[in-house]
């Protein structure tokens, strides 16, 4: 929504529409949100801008915003400066201690740092975390088996797997005035660093600090049936049976599986949410409207 639309609102309607966000604001207040950022939202200048406003908003009527991003086209960027090519299999990024180094300094350095600097911009105190601040993120190596012959196992380098989630320092930071930002970097027994896909650590995280709710922001509407239409509302059994039919594949299929264990382990709701419309956050949050896909947990 830009000035010149809101200037255009009625102070009535305007009145309006903030009395309506105060139930969500009451039923959320003090509650935790783990919030996956990534797609659009994270590379557009105005969207990065709305997507800091709106964490900040969320900060100050009293509700716990935690922000997990991604970063897959920076660090292929990255790459590309050193005259490497990313390899993937089975979706994944094979990742040789070359290319771990240079997902550590693109996801911890150079991303991770962008959003809390885009965050502090607009008025929030946010903090950038990797998985071994605090201790928080134990992994091990991936044990990726191919999808047509389990017998098979492919190796992908440092892609991890997560083993536990110790959340208490996002929990200390939260119960102050801080937004933590965590690149989704976990780490060995052997203090060896492993990269681990933003969507699986957004999810076991809303697990592990019982967040009310997980929000995907992605480059989609949200989960389409097979006529391409919007499904809002989705429940676990339901979402099995789109997994069934080969409605859900593809790249969509981490993601909505990680929602599922989510939803499974007692988070309220997961949103997948359509990251390029303007303050999608906002909207699927403080109102009626649903502005991508709800997976609720029963």
């Amino acid at each position: 929504m830009t000035t010149e639309t809101l200037l255009s609102i009625a102070p009535r309607d305007k009145a309006e529409i903030l009395a309506q966000a105060l139930p969500y604001i009451r039923k959320f207040h003090g509650k935790t949100m783990v919030i996956k950022y990534g797609g659009n939202a994270m590379t557009d200048p105005a969207l990065q801008q709305d997507f800091a406003e709106d964490v900040v908003l969320l900060k100050l009527v009293g509700i716990n915003p935690v922000v997990v991003h991604g970063g897959g086209p920076q660090i292929e960027t990255a790459l590309n400066r050193l005259g490497k090519k990313g390899q993937f299999i089975q979706g994944m990024r094979v990742t040789d201690a070359e290319t771990m180094e240079v997902v550590e300094w693109v996801l911890a350095g150079e991303v991770q740092q962008d959003i809390v600097g885009l965050i502090n911009q607009v008025g929030g105190k946010a903090v950038g975390l990797t998985g071994r601040d605090g201790g928080m993120i134990r992994a091990r190596k991936l044990k990726m088996v191919d999808n047509k012959n389990p017998e098979v196992e492919h190796d992908v380098g440092q892609v991890g797997d997560i083993v536990s989630i110790d959340p208490s320092v996002v929990k200390a930071l939260q119960d102050d005035a801080f937004i933590p930002v965590i690149s989704p970097i976990g780490f060995g027994e052997h203090n060896e660093s492993y990269n681990i896909n933003a969507d699986v650590v957004a999810s076991k995280l809303a697990e592990v600090l019982k967040a009310e709710k997980l929000l995907l922001l992605t480059n989609t509407p949200g989960v389409l049936d097979k006529e391409g239409k919007l499904l809002t509302d989705l429940t676990a059994r339901r979402i099995d049976e789109l997994f069934a039919d080969g409605t859900i594949s593809g790249g969509m299929l981490p993601k909505i599986a990680g929602a599922l264990d989510a939803a499974k382990a007692g988070v309220n709701a997961v949103h997948i949410i359509d990251g390029r419309v303007p303050h999608a956050m906002l909207l699927e949050i403080l109102t009626e409207q649903a502005y991508g896909t709800m997976i609720r947990s029963h």
